[in-house]
């Protein structure tokens, strides 16, 4: 057995053992928490035995998920600094995704809120905003590329400091199978921005810190999120900070819920997903 002055020495097999080893009680300020319930930052009102993920994303992180449906996740701006950019897929056919324009066009609502569907191309509801305390979001802008990121901080590298939002959407999509074609435009919660009369796209930045977004999965789930800065945010550096996530089980949107009721299209949206579910014993 290696004494306590090999450790953190890797010239041999026995030593880099020893060195793993002894770090395996470290903790870092950016992981996620397994099991889930023991995050330290538990959301309001949860039981941590029910979260099913829990994490804290770094500045210019990603994460990625498979969830059942009915699942309630929640993102949470610790400091007004996070830009959490979102793609969805269905998790039994990952050829339907998020479609952005759908998501504002069928509403008739650009801008993201409580009760708004985030609909695939299908006509379907995959998930659901059942919460909201930020109202600073964005369906019009997508992430960064990586010519962007190139021109704006000298470099786009994924395993960089300054990481575009596109090359870490790849990292997480290859999780999963996918590939740079099945990357459709992506929402970002918690940098918010407006269409002016004259069609100027304007930043509005963020809320502020503490404030929070809350989603139900209407259909199983891949969820890909990226943690990058917008980029319309007029700052040159590269300044973006951490996201916490969290998920826990519950039920999906069913006809006793208001938000199923409040407009024809949603009510569509909805029992178009429904349909789907029953049709697979869902």
């Amino acid at each position: 057995m290696p004494s306590r002055a090999d450790l953190h020495q890797t010239d041999s097999v026995v030593a880099a053992r020893a060195d793993a080893r002894a770090r395996a009680t470290e903790t870092a300020p950016y992981l996620p928490y397994r099991p889930a319930s023991t995050s330290p930052v538990v959301p309001p009102g949860v039981d941590p035995a029910a979260l099913t993920w829990a994490e804290t994303v770094a500045p210019g992180g990603y994460t990625h998920k498979v969830l059942a449906r009915g699942t309630r996740i929640r993102l949470d701006d610790p400091t007004g600094r996070a830009c959490a950019s979102v793609i969805l897929y269905n998790a039994l056919e990952p050829s339907e995704r998020l479609n952005v324009a759908d998501t504002i066009k069928i509403p008739w609502q650009a801008y993201l809120g409580a009760g708004h569907p985030l609909l695939s191309g299908d006509g379907r509801a995959l998930a659901s905003i059942s919460a909201d305390t930020s109202g600073h979001h964005d369906a019009f802008c997508g992430t960064t590329t990586d010519a962007f990121s190139t021109a704006r901080y000298g470099s786009a590298d994924p395993q960089g400091p300054t990481p575009s939002g596109r090359s870490r959407f790849l990292l997480a999509a290859a999780k999963h199978g996918l590939t740079g074609r099945d990357l459709p435009p992506s929402i970002s919660f918690f940098q918010g921005v407006h269409v002016e009369a004259d069609g100027q796209l304007v930043f509005r930045g963020s809320a502020g810190a503490g404030a929070y977004v809350e989603l139900i999965a209407e259909l199983p789930l891949i969820v890909l999120i990226v943690n990058v800065p917008h980029p319309l945010d007029p700052a040159e550096d590269y300044l973006v900070g951490p996201l916490q996530v969290h998920a826990w089980r519950g039920e999906p949107t069913t006809a006793a819920d208001d938000r199923f009721t409040a407009t024809p299209e949603l009510t569509r949206a909805y029992l178009n997903s429904i349909d789907y579910a029953e049709a697979r014993g869902l």
